[in-house]
C-alpha cells in the first residue's frame, strides 16, 4: 500500500516532540518534507530522522503532485494564510491550535475548507485523549444526569512563556493565556458537552503581571527566555462566563497569578454525578447511592493522544470521515474566545441570536 506523504511545516518543539515522532511510528506515513524558514532547523530535522527534504519556503512544495498532507505548527499568525494554501492546493491538512489568531481568520480557514473539499482538521489533541472520550461517553450515557454547569480552571502562579517573545505579542499569538491554555480546556467541554452553540458571552481579560518585563519575578520560562526588548501585550489572567444551548460555563485562567497554587482541571456538575477531570491527568467521580456519598477513580488503559490524532488524521484522508477536529466544529471554540475577547474590550455581554 502505498504511503501517505506528508510535509511538516515548522520543525520548532511541538513538531520535534509530537507531530514528527507520531508520524514516524505510523507505517501509512512518509515524510517527504520538512519545512521552516530558518534553513537549519529544517536540515537538522532531515538529520536526525533520516528522511525528508529540507525547504525554507512551503511556497516551493504547494504543487508537488505527490504531497498529500500537511501538518502546520507555525506561530499563530499564519496559521490560517499557510492552510488556505494547502487547501487551495488541493492538500489535506492538519493545524495546530489554536486555528488562528481571530475568529474571522478562522472563518477564512473554514471556506477555504468547504470549498476545496480537503480535510481541514485542527489539533485540538484533547479530542483524541482516552480519559476525556470516557468522560464524553458517560455525559452521553446520562451516568451525570443533566449537565448543567462546567467550572473550568486553568491557573498557574507566574508561568509566563517567553516573556517578551511570539507568545507574549498579540500580533502573533492573538492573545495569551486564553488563547494558548484557553483553548484546549474550554474545547474539551464543548466536545464532552456535545457541541452546543453559544447564546452569551461575558469575559475579561487582563495584562498585569508581565508588563513590567525587567521587575517580573519568575522561577522558570517554558519558552525560552525573556527578551526584554520584544513585545508584552496579552492577556496573563481571563475570567468569562458563556452560556450555551448546553451547560453553562465559567473560567478562571492565568498565564500568571499571586496565587502560589497551581489549578489545572474541569469540573463537570451533573444532578445525578459530578466528575472532576485534571488536565493532562486522570478524573474522579462524585455520586451518592443509598444515602452514602461515593468518590471512585476509574483506572483505564491510555493511548498518546498525539498519536492518536495523527494516525486518525492520516485514516481519515483515505475514508473521508469527518473527525471531532473537524473546523466545523473546532470553530466553535474560536467563537466562544472572540466574544471573551471582545467582551472585554467592549464592556459588554456578547449575544447571538
Amino acid at each position: 500500500m502505498e504511503k501517505v506523504k506528508v510535509a511538516v511545516i515548522g520543525c520548532g518543539t511541538i513538531a520535534n516532540n509530537e507531530h514528527i515522532p507520531a508520524y514516524m511510528a505510523n507505517q501509512d506515513a512518509e515524510i517527504k518534507y520538512f519545512c521552516d524558514i530558518l534553513k537549519e532547523r529544517a536540515e537538522t530535522a532531515v538529520k536526525k530522522y533520516g528522511c525528508g527534504k529540507a525547504v525554507e519556503d512551503y511556497h516551493n512544495i504547494l504543487n508537488d503532485p505527490e504531497l498529500e498532507a500537511v501538518s502546520i505548527c507555525t506561530p499563530n499568525h499564519i496559521h490560517a494564510s499557510i492552510a488556505i494554501d494547502f487547501l487551495r492546493a488541493g492538500k489535506n491538512v492538519l493545524c495546530e491550535k489554536p486555528a488562528a489568531r481571530t475568529y474571522s481568520e478562522v472563518l477564512e480557514m473554514q471556506n477555504a475548507q468547504h470549498q476545496t473539499g480537503k480535510i481541514l482538521n485542527i489539533g485540538v489533541v484533547n479530542r483524541f485523549n482516552t480519559g476525556v472520550n470516557i468522560i464524553k461517553k458517560m455525559i452521553e450515557n446520562g451516568d451525570l444526569g443533566e449537565l448543567y454547569h462546567v467550572c473550568i480552571s486553568f491557573r498557574a502562579h507566574r508561568s509566563i512563556p517567553g516573556l517578551g517573545g511570539a507568545f507574549t505579542t498579540k500580533s502573533i499569538a492573538g492573545g495569551g493565556a486564553l488563547i494558548d491554555w484557553g483553548v484546549h480546556f474550554l474545547d474539551i467541554v464543548m466536545y464532552c458537552s456535545g457541541d452546543p452553540q453559544p447564546k452569551t458571552v461575558s469575559g475579561q481579560t487582563y495584562c498585569k503581571l508581565g508588563r513590567d518585563m525587567k521587575n517580573y519575578s519568575y522561577l522558570n520560562m517554558w519558552a525560552g527566555p525573556p527578551t526584554y526588548s520584544g513585545t508584552y501585550d496579552v492577556d496573563d489572567f481571563v475570567t468569562a462566563m458563556i452560556r450555551t444551548e448546553g451547560p453553562s460555563i465559567t473560567l478562571n485562567g492565568a498565564w500568571a497569578q499571586n496565587i502560589g497554587v497551581d489549578e489545572m482541571y474541569i469540573d463537570f456538575l451533573g444532578d445525578k454525578a459530578g466528575i472532576r477531570l485534571q488536565y493532562g491527568d486522570g478524573f474522579k467521580i462524585y455520586s451518592a447511592q443509598n444515602g452514602a456519598l461515593i468518590e471512585s477513580t476509574p483506572k483505564f488503559n491510555v493511548v498518546n493522544q498525539f498519536q492518536n490524532e495523527i494516525d486518525s488524521f492520516l485514516a481519515c484522508i483515505k475514508t473521508g470521515e469527518k473527525l471531532p477536529s473537524h473546523i466545523d466544529t473546532a470553530i466553535i471554540t474560536a467563537k466562544i474566545i472572540q466574544a471573551i475577547y471582545d467582551s472585554s474590550d467592549n464592556g459588554e455581554e456578547i449575544s447571538f441570536k
